[in-house]
């Protein structure tokens, strides 16, 4: 029996063909053509994902989220008097201070005396004046009664001439119907009728008129003695506000003049502070002040201390560094303790707004006037138009363009220039 070994299994291989080693060639030269077409298109992907780079830790992202959203104030303020005003020199002169800052006073009582020589002196001058006046006026009332009275006289002797002559008139009359009298006697005496008559009519008119005139003349000369009288009451009235006094029950604030210093008109002299009312002064962001009004709740607290209610009791109308400033009154009784300049907390519920979508309040709001944003989409951040609706000091809420669990730039947004998509390294 013989063994076979295995030449029969073996099988010459030609040598590839030329044809075959090209093909070889062309293979791996394509294969490595598709690897720097995926490698090109990668980078392509890249740069076009973002032409730029930006690091994660300078950027602060949010997520939308769905929530209440409530728009409230928060600001922090300061106790001041609701009533402390500022008393002013009525004329210039020397001031002696009764009263130093700190002092509780009471309702009425004089803090300052101001020694004015000039306002004294119009006062004495005027005085006089008016006592003249008073005078004439009282010499135009006598006149008008003796202008009166002559012409009462005049006119009851009128009358009396009127009686007698119609008397004399009967009397020839009767002698001339017995023929004692002649017919010329009777004449004259009827003309002499008619001439008292006369008489009697202008000493009525004459009466009438002097009456008038003199009631003119009195009248007159008073108007002018009352008007007279009202400027030593305006001067009496400066003279009396020389003495500064206390308006209400308090205590006195800053004193703004020294001891016997000469003051000018209209000069602020010192303060006073009503302990008895209490408010809060706050300063709110320009963007709020649309929203406060009169009226809104509010709530204070101190340190350590329980929130008290309050209401807003004022509003400036005037933007001031962009703020404006507002007040704060207690709705319940005063807390007993308080002191002007003291810190306070205050808190203002504007309203709320229930089961919306709401981010983190931030830069981006301002930057593109709450109509774009930057939403992440992986490691890229994608330029979007969105709308935004009301916001409050830390959320703002989302109207359109985002939805619950998008993710967006809130702040550092700024540095990407407008880019419509930036890749951001190390989120």
């Amino acid at each position: 029996m013989s063994i076979r070994d295995t030449s029969g299994q073996d099988q010459s291989i030609a040598a590839p063909s030329v044809k075959v080693r090209q093909r070889r060639r062309w293979l791996l030269a394509g294969a490595i053509a598709l690897g720097v077409l995926l490698l090109g298109g990668w980078l392509v992907a890249g740069w076009s994902a973002g032409s730029r780079s930006f690091a994660g830790d300078r950027l602060r992202v949010a997520t939308v989220t769905r929530g209440d959203l409530v728009r409230d104030i928060s600001a922090d303020g300061r106790v001041i008097a609701a009533n402390s005003p500022t008393l002013y020199a009525i004329a210039g002169g020397t001031v002696t201070l009764n009263v130093v800052a700190g002092d509780v006073v009471k309702k009425g009582q004089p803090l300052a005396v101001i020694d004015s020589p000039e306002l004294l002196s119009n006062l004495a001058q005027e005085q006089a004046t008016l006592a003249s006046a008073e005078a004439e006026a009282g010499r135009a009332t006598l006149d008008a009664q003796v202008a009166r009275s002559a012409a009462r006289r005049a006119l009851d002797q009128a009358g009396v001439d009127r009686q007698a002559a119609e008397r004399d008139l009967q009397r020839y009359r009767r002698g001339f119907e017995g023929g004692a009298v002649s017919q010329i006697d009777v004449a004259r005496a009827e003309d002499a009728l008619k001439k008292s008559e006369l008489g009697l009519g202008h000493a009525r008119r004459e009466f009438s008129l002097q009456g008038q005139g003199a009631t003119l003349d009195s009248r007159n000369k008073q108007l002018l003695a009352d008007r007279q009288r009202a400027v030593v009451s305006e001067l009496q009235r400066q003279v009396d506000l020389l003495t500064l006094r206390a308006p209400f029950d308090g205590q006195v604030g800053q004193v703004l003049v020294d001891q016997r210093a000469n003051v000018a008109a209209n000069a602020p002299v010192l303060g006073v502070v009503d302990l008895s009312r209490f408010e809060v002064e706050i300063k709110v962001p320009e963007s709020f002040a649309r929203d406060l009004a009169i009226g809104m709740s509010a709530q204070l607290s101190g340190s350590g201390g329980q929130p008290l209610a309050a209401t807003v009791s004022a509003v400036s109308p005037e933007v001031v560094n962009g703020e404006v400033t507002a007040r704060l009154r207690f709705a319940d009784q005063q807390p007993a303790g308080l002191r002007q300049n003291q810190r306070m907390r205050a808190r203002v519920v504007l309203d709320t707004r229930e089961n919306v979508l709401v981010v983190e309040r931030g830069p981006f709001v301002e930057q593109g006037s709450g109509n774009l944003a930057y939403v992440m989409d992986g490691n890229v951040a994608v330029r979007k138009r969105i709308q935004t609706g009301v916001s409050s000091i830390g959320a703002v809420e989302i109207v359109e363009g985002l939805a619950a669990g998008d993710r967006i730039v809130v702040s550092g947004a700024d540095q990407f220039d407008d880019a419509e998509r930036v890749r951001i390294s190390g989120l």
